[in-house]
């Protein structure tokens, strides 16, 4: 099962939520979730759509925080997800190089038939460790 996928009427999510349906109307009005619908025209709430209107109520009714700057908090944290991403995709990168240049450091010490993760992981601490301060 998809987290996308739609699966609470309005009266179940409205109890999952502790929220009044009105206030889900409201949310949706505000552009927070967007159900999907029946051909009755039912709205349907997926795990995703609770999951974010838990957030939403946590930010209304925890800290305090009116409807326009939970709309400012909820973009920030996705900005704040996607930098995250982008971060562990440069750390990898990284990691990639510096596993090469290990490997060309074991090569030139004579040991590179120890290539695994943990020998490069200790040259790598005894590189740091070894390091003059500038």
């Amino acid at each position: 099962m998809q987290e996308s996928e739609p699966l609470y009427v309005i009266s179940v999510a409205s109890r999952l939520l502790r929220l009044h349906p009105q206030t889900l109307r409201k949310y949706e009005r505000e552009g927070f979730v967007a159900p999907s619908r029946t051909s009755g025209n039912l709205r349907l709430y997926s795990t995703e759509d609770i999951d974010r209107l838990r957030q939403v109520k946590h930010l209304v009714e925890e800290r305090g925080i009116n409807l326009a700057g939970v709309q400012l908090a909820l973009g920030l944290t996705e900005e704040i997800r996607v930098l995250q991403e982008e971060l562990r995709a440069r750390s990898r990168d990284d990691y990639d190089n510096i596993a090469a240049i290990l490997d060309g450091l074991l090569d030139l010490m004579g040991a590179s038939t120890v290539s695994d993760d943990a020998q490069r992981g200790r040259v790598a601490i005894e590189l740091r460790v070894n390091r003059k301060p500038r």
